[in-house]
């Protein structure tokens, strides 16, 4: 099948093009003017990574790669630091480029080497995960961690594309493509109800250690339906000013429990049981009706997405989702639903209401 355009728009638009076997279009993407290209990849892509430079190397370019550390150890200050020393000993100017080759902590460190470099370089990423091709290598979020948050650190800077090369998720192991699930199920309940059909037809089949038979084009139409709910928000808002915070459902909540877990939670379970509490908030404060929070752990369970978390660790989320980044001032934000594909803001929830969401998501502890 030729590959699908999908495109970004916005103050810089781009495209993503998701497809098989899509790495020639890598300079197309580049652009022109473009000498030297740093490929930013964790170790398990080195052999990946080094296609990528050769190829690069033979059409011409001065290509050299970065590996960085695994997930989200990848995403602090001494890796990004690392990532410009290599810039600044190969003479990286403001018109060469990054590619970030990897899952989503890799695109989001590359895209910030990539924006904090000369105030601002071109880079271009190739995702490797479900995760990173619906979530976080779409939208021009860029951002590493610190010991006190999770992306507390980083910058707006919109990629020139992004390939999705679907032959890429042959290899990835099974609970890392049900743990990207999650975003495009959290696509489905904020814009795109058909995405939640698909995968109450189809869980088992995506389930499966193999992408064979129906489960190889249903991922491939969940991914396009999902990175276009992401395009149409982000091409609306940027820079998270109002409309994008739809984008965020179930991840403040998600994001505190990485931040409990030091990261050990895969991010896509995390907001899968964020999900679940953001649902039971919107029953609580009087606006999401049962069916509908219901229809949550059914969609994710299905999948087989964790939807509890152990009871006892109220103080500690509650401490990690007041340093979230969408918190203003002491006043913590969700994004609830009033309905299917009905995203709005609760702002400052009784403090009740949430402990007692808490209760609704610890009954049982999390598999």
């Amino acid at each position: 099948m030729s590959a699908t355009r999908i495109e970004v728009a916005g103050e810089r638009p781009y495209p993503v093009l998701v497809g098989e076997h899509l790495l020639g279009e890598l300079p197309r993407l580049l652009g022109d003017g473009v000498r030297r290209v740093l490929v930013v990849h964790p170790g398990a892509l080195a052999a990946s990574a080094e296609q990528v430079r050769a190829d690069l190397a033979e059409q011409g370019y001065e290509a050299v790669t970065a590996e960085v550390p695994e997930a989200e150890d990848a995403k602090t200050a001494q890796v990004a630091a690392f990532c410009w020393g290599v810039l600044g000993q190969a003479g990286f100017t403001r018109s060469d480029a990054v590619v970030g080759l990897g899952g989503g902590a890799t695109t989001d460190l590359a895209g910030f080497v990539a924006a904090t470099w000369l105030r601002g370089v071109r880079v271009v990423q190739v995702p490797t995960t479900v995760l990173g091709m619906v979530d976080a290598a779409v939208g021009g979020k860029t951002g590493i961690n610190t010991a006190e948050g999770k992306n507390l650190v980083g910058a707006f800077h919109p990629p020139a594309g992004v390939l999705c090369d679907l032959a890429a998720l042959d290899s990835l192991p099974v609970n890392d493509r049900v743990a990207g699930l999650a975003e495009i199920v959290k696509a489905g309940f904020i814009a795109d109800p058909q995405i939640l059909g698909l995968i109450e037809e189809h869980a088992a089949e995506l389930r499966e250690p193999d992408l064979d038979g129906g489960a190889r084009p249903v991922l491939r139409e969940l991914i396009e339906r999902a990175i276009r709910v992401k395009a149409d928000v982000v091409s609306r808002d940027l820079r998270e000013a109002g409309p994008r915070e739809v984008l965020n459902y179930g991840h403040t909540f998600g994001h505190a429990i990485e931040q409990v877990e030091r990261f050990r939670w895969r991010h896509g379970a995390a907001v899968s049981v964020g999900m679940v509490f953001a649902a039971e908030l919107a029953r609580l404060a009087g606006r999401l009706d049962e069916e509908t929070v219901a229809r949550h752990r059914a969609v994710l369970e299905a999948l087989g997405l964790p939807t509890t978390y152990p009871a006892g660790r109220w103080d500690r989320l509650l401490a990690a989702m007041r340093r979230d980044k969408k918190t203003r001032g002491d006043l913590l934000r969700f994004v609830v639903l009033e309905g299917l594909a009905r995203p709005t803001r609760l702002e400052g929830p009784d403090p009740v209401l949430l402990a007692a969401a808490y209760a609704e998501v610890s009954r049982e502890r999390a598999v």
